[in-house]
């Protein structure tokens, strides 16, 4: 009992293991990931494209930070000697 169960088992495996996909599925999922991979590529581009557009803007946010801190603290050191 115990070999034709061992039988069953052996052909039920290579049942599964030719249940692949077929070709034209093979090569449907390829030209899907090769898509995929472009649009990726291109995303990455466009970014790099960009990236010195936003370091120029942050250099001037930083800049124009600097210039509103320096008249706020000035108005705060004649604040703190009127409270003593």
């Amino acid at each position: 009992m115990k070999k034709v169960l061992a039988l069953l088992m052996v052909a039920g495996m290579f049942s599964l293991v030719a249940c692949g996909p077929s070709e034209e599925e093979k090569a449907a999922a390829e030209a899907e990931a090769q898509k995929i991979a472009d649009d990726l590529m291109k995303g990455l581009e466009e970014a790099v494209e960009e990236e010195p557009t936003a370091e120029v803007e942050e250099e001037v946010t930083e800049e124009e930070a600097t210039e509103e801190e320096a008249p706020k603290e000035e108005t705060e050191a004649p604040a703190e000697e009127t409270a003593e």
